[in-house]
């Protein structure tokens, strides 16, 4: 019974150590690549949020390895353009997925 509760134990401990070293996701290569990813999508957050002519709440902004990925509702070309255009000024950017719908 001891050597069962022993190996049980032993088990246990190999997949939470494992599993803890799998906190890179959605296919980056690195945690670097995670937290660089964080950083682009927030600053092109903040440059939606300070510009008078992007409804930041209406915009959905991810990044994944560079790439950013803009999406949600725009009231007008202009301001998906404009949009872009911001997301585009951020260093780090290196492509843009524009699938931002116009909705009036």
């Amino acid at each position: 019974m001891y050597i069962r509760t022993t190996l049980a134990a032993a088990m246990t401990a190999v997949v939470l150590l494992t599993a803890a070293g799998c906190a890179v996701t959605r296919g980056q290569e690195t945690v670097g690549a995670y937290v660089d990813d964080t950083t682009i999508t927030t600053r092109v957050k903040a440059r939606f949020v300070e510009n008078t002519y992007v409804d930041a709440s209406s915009i959905r902004v991810e990044t994944l390895n560079g790439t950013v990925m803009l999406s949600g509702f725009a009231k007008s070309l202009t301001e998906k353009n404009s949009a872009e255009g911001l997301a585009r000024g951020v260093p780090g950017v290196k492509a843009i997925k524009n699938e931002i719908a116009i909705r009036p």
